[in-house]
């Protein structure tokens, strides 16, 4: 299988590295005596169930790590843990929005890191699938992503918070992803500022550049979105779960983070949405600078071009070379031509002066 961790944890500590799912379900057993997937409660036999133990404070606890499983090997893990069937179609699948359903004892997680490439300016997304059961952790990655190693070497320094159940892995999974946008938003921002300044220098790739951003921050803006539900999801289901009270102030924590992205996105897309605006409205004036500069060379070689064509008219009749023609014998002929187009040169310059046409 693509397994790339399995591990079996008791009371916070790995106590086990099974090389397969059946080795892991069978460790998990006999560390814990746990009864049948179907019963009502996940304690010692012959043991009250109370509030206490869904904490699982004292559980053995596996989290299986896997990297773009094929079909029969998540079917196998369907299996082994009973997964619900919907979840494991949308496993298969893949292409998920963030979303938490409950399936029973299982919840199934859909989470969304992402990472961002200043050199095209492009925020690339991750999937990761949870299964969190009453002593279980499925992580299911559908691309790179250094988020799930990150978690483990985190909760394994953590054994307190490890201890807490598979509630405080999936606590983790989700503040790691959402703090790994904070770095998004930061280069995000300085992209927005260069824009900015690159609007009013006559930039000829600016148009493509904000748009491509704007698109860029759209992905973005779908992947964190839903998470302002899903954690309210979460704290809604705080009481009926008996979730652990230090982890509702971590996840409270990290809907906080939430909404601090979700706002900042939010003033991206805004922002961007006016350069677009206010490039549109530069293109416009640029343009129409050109048109109007255009227009005024237009003018200015129509007078030159009409001053000189007076001259040359007068210049033509009289070189058209007809024998009777009058003021041909005129012994000042010559000089009046000349005095003529001359002139009408200057007279025609002076109205087109006038008119600011030169």
């Amino acid at each position: 299988m693509s397994i790339v961790d399995n591990a079996v944890y008791k009371a916070g500590n790995r106590v086990a590295s099974p090389e397969s799912l059946e080795e892991t379900f069978k460790l998990l057993a006999e560390l814990d005596q746990l009864p049948p997937p179907d019963a009502d409660c996940y304690v010692a036999p012959h043991t009250p169930c109370t509030e206490a133990d869904h904490h699982h404070e004292h559980s053995a606890l596996a989290w299986i790590g896997l990297y773009r499983p094929g079909k029969h090997e998540i079917m196998a893990i369907k299996e082994q843990f009973g997964l619900h069937d919907l979840a494991i179609e949308d496993t298969v699948l893949a292409h998920q929005r963030p979303k938490a359903e409950r399936y029973g004892k299982t919840l199934f997680t859909v989470l969304r890191p992402a990472s961002y490439h200043d050199a095209d300016e492009a925020i690339r997304l991750g999937e990761i699938h949870v299964f969190t059961g009453p002593n279980f952790v499925i992580t299911i990655r559908h691309a790179e992503t250094a988020g799930v190693g990150k978690v483990r070497n985190r909760v394994e320094r953590e054994p307190e918070l490890l201890a807490r159940g598979p509630e405080a892995v999936l606590y983790a999974l989700i503040d790691q992803v959402v703090d790994d946008y904070f770095p998004i938003l930061e280069a995000v921002e300085d992209d927005i500022d260069q824009i900015e300044d690159s609007l009013f220098a006559d930039a000829t790739d600016v148009s493509q550049r904000i748009y491509e951003l704007a698109r860029q921050v759209n992905i973005f803006h779908r992947a964190v979105a839903p998470l302002t539900l899903l954690a309210d999801q979460f704290e809604a289901g705080f009481k009926k779960w008996h979730t652990d009270q230090e982890l509702q102030h971590m996840l409270r924590d990290v809907r906080d983070h939430v909404l601090v992205v979700n706002s900042r996105v939010e003033s991206f897309r805004a922002q961007l949405n006016d350069a677009m605006q206010l490039d549109a409205t530069l293109t416009a004036a640029r343009q129409n600078d050109a048109a109007m500069e255009l227009n005024e060379q237009t003018k200015k070689i129509s007078a030159w071009a009409a001053i000189l064509f007076a001259p040359s008219m007068v210049g033509s009749i009289y070189g058209m070379n007809f024998e009777r023609m009058p003021e041909l014998s005129w012994e000042y002929g010559y000089a009046y031509s000349l005095v003529l187009m001359l002139a009408v040169a200057v007279v025609l310059y002076v109205v087109f002066k006038r008119k600011d046409w030169l």
